[in-house]
């Protein structure tokens, strides 16, 4: 099992069967009555269903097929076939465990944002652990494979808006389309927060005559590292030592106690980062294949 789909692979079938819970009930319970042009593959199949009241989850499986077979050298085994696995899960309880739980009839702008943010949150929690529902996810992880530099939400909401806008049409539902948009761009959202969120935090600058001593006093408080710049200020002409400290929104209100605990008038600039990446921060990989361990790293 641990060669199949890696050494972390029940957190990843959690992560999986959760995920692919929120995504059926998204699908099903509320997208289906409130008949939205949806995106990907399940857009897809709920076009087909619309039209022949074929099962969505087994239409999901059957519109993968060429896809996966298609994409599987660019994505890698390892994502490959943990999706398979996934895709299977969110189908099976799309068509089987969905419908164990009442379709909601209410208002469709409410079910537009039930759908948007269930589903968002699936899938992050599915692409957090290196994984997708497949069909038009393989597409995406490919493209994200190739063009690592591009935020995964915006790839999704692209190659998302073909079939909305083709369902739309098809079933001359034009406030459709502004929904079905809608939810693609909560889905993009709510997926990219869960996933780069986790390591998004504080920044800070602080302006010190006692530079060792500001960062001896932040490691101790939150054991984060820094880096000391010497400078010289413009007005005074006087050495500084400029603190540079990367942490999470929690750390900060540490950071700050030490730095006026170690010099009452420091010079302080928080910023926002959007994601710190490095020693002490998670980094999240999608549709990478793991890293082979070379021989001396097998022999150290």
């Amino acid at each position: 099992m641990k060669k199949l789909f890696g050494a972390h692979w029940i957190k990843d079938t959690l992560f999986e069967l959760f995920g692919s819970i929120l995504i059926a009930v998204a699908v099903y319970n509320f997208a289906v009555p409130a008949q939205f042009p949806m995106s990907g593959f399940s857009g897809l199949a709920l076009i087909i269903y619309r039209l022949t009241d074929f099962q969505i989850g087994i239409l999901t499986i059957l519109l993968n097929i060429p896809v996966a077979l298609l994409c599987y050298k660019l994505i890698g085994r390892n994502f490959f076939f943990k999706s398979l696995r996934c895709m299977l899960i969110s189908s099976l309880f799309t068509d089987y465990l969905a419908p164990m739980f009442p379709l909601y009839g209410g208002n469709r702008i409410l079910a537009a944002i039930c759908t948007g943010v269930l589903g968002g949150i699936g899938y992050g929690m599915i692409y957090l652990r290196n994984s997708s529902t497949g069909g038009s996810d393989f597409i995406i992880m490919a493209i994200k494979s190739k063009l690592p530099h591009i935020k995964l939400g915006s790839i999704i909401f692209a190659t998302d808006l073909i079939v909305i806008l083709a369902g739309g049409i098809i079933f001359q539902d034009f406030d459709g389309i502004i929904l079905g948009l809608m939810i693609n761009y909560m889905y993009a959202i709510i997926a990219d927060r869960l996933m780069y969120g986790i390591n998004a935090g504080k920044f800070a600058m602080i302006i010190t005559k006692y530079g060792n001593l500001v960062a001896e006093k932040i490691d101790s408080a939150c054991s984060r590292g820094s880096t000391i710049i010497p400078s010289i200020g413009s007005y005074t002409k006087e050495p500084r030592d400029v603190v540079l400290c990367a942490c999470s929104t929690k750390d900060m209100i540490y950071v700050e106690q030490a730095v006026h605990e170690a010099d009452p008038k420091a010079f302080t600039i928080i910023l926002e980062s959007n994601e710190v990446l490095g020693e002490g921060f998670r980094s999240v990989r999608i549709a990478e294949p793991e890293r082979q361990a070379s021989k001396k790293d097998k022999q150290d």
